[in-house]
């Protein structure tokens, strides 16, 4: 079978539409070798590099920033677990240490409420006196030391008040007697000193 014959028409349809797809290809040829021997003007390549440079700059100063940052929180978290070793190291004895002060305060008892005139007890109770000593002077390397208040102006942050006793011979607020001694351990209360407080006279 033979091939079919085209119209003068459709021949002319065609033959439009080639050349326009020509002349587009060859618009879009000129296009490339124009910009391809196009030459770029030293003060526009200055100015691209200088561009460059200041992205460079930008990114390393963005990237010191962040490694400044990282330094901080490990310095950080290295002090704060510097400092939460210390303070276990100050305050690992406050069990031992208040388990302790029971023990101290029956000695200094059987010291205070014997009878000192007897000849038979003053060996026995120079011996808990020394004991009493000994005790104090442990302890106290351990950063355990004594508040006995005697005197001394009241502080609720060291004192407990048991009672109050109307005075003329010392200024309000002042400690007139110690009932038990308090202790702290590296300047942590332990135990307030239980005292009586002086207050002005009617």
């Amino acid at each position: 079978m033979s091939e079919q014959t085209k119209s003068p028409e459709q021949e002319v349809e065609l033959n439009e539409e080639l050349e326009q797809m020509k002349a587009e290809v060859e618009a879009a040829v000129e296009a490339a070798d124009a910009h391809e021997g196009e030459e770029v003007s030293p003060e526009a390549e200055i100015a691209m590099l200088y561009a460059e440079l200041e992205d460079a700059k930008q990114t390393i100063a963005d990237q010191k920033d962040g490694v400044v940052r990282a330094a901080a929180d490990v310095d950080n978290i290295r002090r704060r677990a510097a400092q939460d070793v210390e303070k276990a190291h100050k305050f690992a004895l406050e069990k031992f240490a208040n388990e302790l002060l029971p023990v101290i305060d029956n000695l200094e008892r059987a010291i205070e409420f014997s009878d000192k005139e007897n000849e038979t007890l003053k060996p026995l109770l120079e011996g808990i006196d020394m004991t009493v000593k000994s005790f104090n002077d442990a302890v106290a390397k351990f950063g355990v030391e004594i508040v006995n208040p005697q005197g001394e102006q009241f502080n609720p942050e060291f004192h407990q008040a048991m009672s109050i006793q109307p005075s003329n011979d010392v200024t309000p607020n002042t400690v007139l007697a110690v009932m038990q001694k308090g202790y702290t351990l590296n300047g942590r209360l332990l135990r307030p000193a239980m005292v009586m407080v002086s207050k002005a006279a009617d």
